[in-house]
């Protein structure tokens, strides 16, 4: 059996959950097509990105559901959000690790977008892994204080994401 890794995951909140799990956007696709087409609003002006390959996990953008070693109150409070949403949490122990993964994220094109991934942007996801990643960068932040009006907010750009392959039950989250 696979060491299961140790540590704490955020979510925010699905605006609107229906049924007993997150599910990734092709099963969004398939099961809710209006949440589809509100989620996948998101990727609107980078449509490819949904078909970029998530190699160690063998699928796509669009079969992972994201979560994040790190509390997001950092980022938005950097945002000077004035809506800074309570995560959910769950135990990174109930996440099969051959089914996850962590993604190293670098900003580029203005800050606002992530650079094209490579293998070294993969970490496993283990104990080690999540305490590497467990804490938001001063440049996020500087890069998130630096929002100008019109620029995409995209608070997620440069903060390292945990990525699992197909559904999570709702249930697992705090």
């Amino acid at each position: 059996m696979t060491d299961r890794a140790q540590g704490i995951l955020y979510h925010l909140p699905a605006s609107e959950l229906r049924g007993d799990a997150l599910l990734p956007l092709r099963q969004l696709q398939t099961y809710y097509p209006d949440l589809y087409e509100r989620h996948v609003r998101k990727y609107a002006d980078r449509p490819h990105h949904l078909h970029s390959r998530v190699e160690p996990l063998d699928c796509t953008w669009a079969d992972v559901v994201f979560l994040a070693p790190v509390h997001p109150l950092p980022l938005f409070r950097a945002m000077r959000s004035s809506r800074v949403p309570e995560p959910w949490t769950l135990d990174a122990a109930l996440l099969d690790p051959a089914r996850t993964v962590i993604r190293l994220m670098r900003h580029g094109q203005a800050g606002h977008y992530p650079d094209p991934h490579d293998q070294h942007d993969y970490l496993p996801f283990t104990t080690a892994g999540l305490r590497a990643v467990n804490r938001v960068t001063q440049a996020a932040l500087d890069r998130l204080e630096r929002l100008q009006p019109g620029d995409p907010v995209l608070p997620w750009v440069d903060v390292p994401h945990v990525l699992h392959r197909g559904s999570i039950p709702v249930d697992w989250f705090q």
